[in-house]
């Protein structure tokens, strides 16, 4: 675990504290956690799922038709 002093704006902490209690923390330690954690899941770019990588990858290897029109396309499906 990293110790680090920090200084941030007030309404950060107010934040940070609201984050604490709603989800009953010990300390801010763990709101902050959370808050990354979540931060890193939505905002950063996720590695995807291994078994997504699967399905993209039977996707890949399928069989395609080409099309050279739309026209030809519903010929082919109606």
């Amino acid at each position: 675990m990293v110790q680090a002093m920090i200084n941030i704006e007030e309404n950060t902490n107010r934040v940070i504290n609201i984050v604490k209690a709603k989800f009953g923390f010990n300390d801010k330690s763990q709101a902050i956690d959370l808050i990354v954690k979540q931060y890193e899941e939505t905002i950063l770019e996720p590695e995807l799922r291994p078994e997504y990588i699967e399905k993209l990858e039977k996707i890949r290897k399928g069989k395609y038709i080409k099309f050279s029109s739309i026209e030809e396309l519903r010929k082919i499906t109606s």
